[in-house]
C-alpha cells in the first residue's frame, strides 16, 4: 500500500468520513488488507474507535471485522481504546463482534479493557463490559493486582461500588496483591476515609485479613505516616471491630469461650488510644517546629531581597558634577541607594528593622537544624517569641517602604492607613504578650501552692509524731 493511500485514509478514520472510506475502497478493494499485512502501529479502527465514530467503526466492522481483533503498538485493542475513551456506542458495536475474546484481551500492561474503563472512571462501559463477560474482573493485572486494587490506587470509588455490587464473591472482594494486602489495606495506607468506610458495610470483607507482614488494617493505620484523618479511620476501623494483629489472633482463639476475653480486648485498645493521646505533645511540637521552619524562611526571604534591592532603587550613573563642570550638591555614584542619599535617616531606621527581621529568622533556622532535642514547650515558645520579633520587624520594613515610595500629597491618607494597620498589630502584639504572661502565672502560682501544700502537710505530720511520741 502506498504511503498517500494510508494517508487519506487514516484521514478518513481520523474524520469518521464514511464517503473518502468508500471512494478509497473503490480504488483499491484491499486497502484495509494492505493495513493488517503492512507493519503499522495501529489500524483505522483503531483511530476511529478511540475517537468515537461509531458510523464509521459500523462500516469497516461490516467490511472486515477481523481488524476489531488487530493490536497496535501499545498491544492495545480498539475495544481497549473506546473503553479508556468511554465511547459507549462504539463499544457495543466492537462488542458485537466477539465478546468473549476482546473482553480478556490484555495490553503491554496486563490490562483489559473493563481495567482500563474503572481506572478512568467510565461507569457506563463497566456496566456494558461487566454484562458481557463478568470474569474479565477476575484477571489479574501486575504483582497480584486486581481491578478492584486498581480502584483504589487510581481513587474510583464509584467505579469500586459498581464492582461490589456486581460480583458478590467473598474470594474476589478479599484477592489480595503480592504483598498480602486486600484493598482495606491500600485504603487505610493512604487514607481514603470514604473508601475505608464503604468497605466496612460490605458483608464479605474479611476486615482483619493478614498481609505478608503479618498486619492487618488497624497495623498499617498505626505505623503509615500520620495524617489528620488518623482519628476518624481509626474510630471507624474500632467500630467495624477491627484489631491489631495481636489482638485479631487473641480475639479469634477466645470469642467462643467467654465475654471477658471481649472486654480485655477493647481494654488493650482503649490503652493504644491513651498512648496515642500521650504521643500528642510531641506531635504539637514537630507541628510547631515546621510551621517556624517555613515562617522563618519566607522571612529571610523577604528581608534578603529588600535588602538589595531597597526602596527607590539605586543609582543608574555617576554624577559629582554638572554638564559645565561645576561640582553639584547632590553628589551620588551608581549602585549606591537612593534613599540612603536622600534620606539618610529614614534609611538607618529601615535597615535597622530590616536586618533586625533577617537576623531573627537565621536565627530560628539555625536553632530548628542545629539537631538540639528542643522538646519542651518552654524552648518552643522561646523559638515563637522569636518569630514574632522577626514578624515584626519585617513588617516595619514594609511601613517604612510604603511612605517612602509614597508621594508627598498621598502620604497623609497612606499615613493614616499605616497608621491604623501598627495600631490592630499592636494591639494583637499585646493580646498575644498578656495571654501567655497570664499562663505563666497561673502555671508559677500552682506549683508554689504545690510547694507550700506538700510543707504543711510534712509539718503536720512532724506535729502528729511529736505528740505520740511525749504520749
Amino acid at each position: 500500500m502506498e504511503r498517500l493511500e494510508a494517508q487519506e485514509l487514516f484521514e478518513a478514520a481520523a474524520q469518521g468520513n464514511i464517503n473518502s472510506l468508500q471512494k478509497l475502497l473503490k480504488e483499491d478493494c484491499l486497502i484495509l488488507d494492505r493495513v493488517v499485512v503492512n507493519i503499522l502501529s495501529e489500524t483505522p479502527l483503531h483511530v476511529a474507535a478511540m475517537l468515537g465514530h461509531v458510523d464509521f467503526v459500523k462500516e469497516i466492522i461490516r467490511i472486515k471485522p477481523q481488524l476489531t481483533s488487530e493490536l497496535n503498538s501499545f498491544g492495545s485493542s480498539p475495544l481497549h481504546l473506546a473503553s479508556a475513551k468511554g465511547h459507549v456506542d462504539v463499544v457495543m458495536v466492537l462488542l458485537s463482534v466477539d465478546d468473549h475474546r476482546m473482553c480478556l484481551a490484555r495490553d503491554k500492561n496486563g490490562m483489559t479493557p473493563l481495567h482500563l474503563s474503572a481506572v478512568k472512571g467510565r461507569f457506563e462501559v463497566m456496566k456494558i463490559l461487566l454484562q458481557a463477560k463478568p470474569e474479565a474482573a477476575r484477571v489479574p493485572v501486575y504483582r497480584g493486582e486486581n481491578i478492584l486494587h486498581l480502584c483504589i490506587k487510581h481513587y474510583q470509588m464509584e467505579a469500586l461500588k459498581l464492582l461490589l455490587d456486581t460480583i458478590s464473591d467473598p474470594q474476589f472482594i478479599n484477592s489480595k496483591d503480592a504483598d498480602g494486602n486486600t484493598v482495606l489495606h491500600l485504603a487505610v495506607a493512604d487514607k481514603q476515609v470514604e473508601t475505608v468506610n464503604f468497605l466496612l458495610t460490605v458483608p464479605a470483607l474479611e476486615a482483619n485479613a493478614l498481609n505478608l507482614d503479618g498486619m492487618t488494617a488497624v497495623d498499617v493505620l498505626i505505623k503509615s505516616r500520620r495524617d489528620v484523618r488518623d482519628s476518624e479511620i481509626r474510630e471507624s476501623l474500632k467500630y467495624a471491630g477491627c484489631f491489631g494483629a495481636k489482638e485479631s489472633s487473641r480475639a479469634s482463639d477466645l470469642v467462643s469461650s467467654s465475654a471477658d476475653d471481649h472486654l480485655t480486648t477493647s481494654t488493650n485498645m482503649e490503652r493504644k488510644s491513651s498512648e496515642d493521646v500521650v504521643k500528642q505533645p510531641d506531635d504539637w511540637l514537630e507541628k510547631k517546629r515546621s510551621a517556624l521552619m517555613v515562617v522563618a524562611s519566607l522571612i529571610a526571604t523577604m528581608a534578603f531581597q529588600v535588602g538589595v534591592n531597597p526602596p527607590s532603587g539605586v543609582w543608574q550613573d555617576d554624577k559629582s558634577v554638572d554638564s559645565q563642570g561645576n561640582p553639584v550638591s547632590d553628589p551620588h555614584e551608581a549602585g549606591f541607594s537612593v534613599m540612603a542619599r536622600k534620606q539618610p535617616d529614614v534609611y538607618r531606621g529601615f535597615y535597622t528593622v530590616n536586618t533586625t527581621s533577617f537576623i531573627a529568622s537565621l536565627s530560628i533556622i539555625l536553632l530548628l537544624m542545629s539537631g538540639l532535642p528542643i522538646r519542651r514547650r518552654f524552648f518552643m515558645w522561646i523559638l515563637m517569641v522569636i518569630t514574632w520579633l522577626a514578624i515584626t520587624a519585617i513588617a516595619l520594613t514594609y511601613t517604612v517602604s510604603i511612605i517612602v515610595l509614597t508621594p508627598i500629597e498621598q502620604q497623609r491618607s497612606v499615613g493614616n492607613v499605616v497608621g491604623f494597620s501598627v495600631f490592630v498589630w499592636l494591639c494583637l502584639m499585646a493580646l498575644l504578650f498578656i495571654g501567655h504572661t497570664i499562663r505563666l502565672i497561673m502555671k508559677v502560682v500552682r506549683k508554689l501552692r504545690k510547694t507550700f501544700g506538700r510543707r504543711r502537710r510534712i509539718a503536720e505530720g512532724s506535729e502528729v509524731e511529736n505528740k505520740v511520741g511525749v504520749v
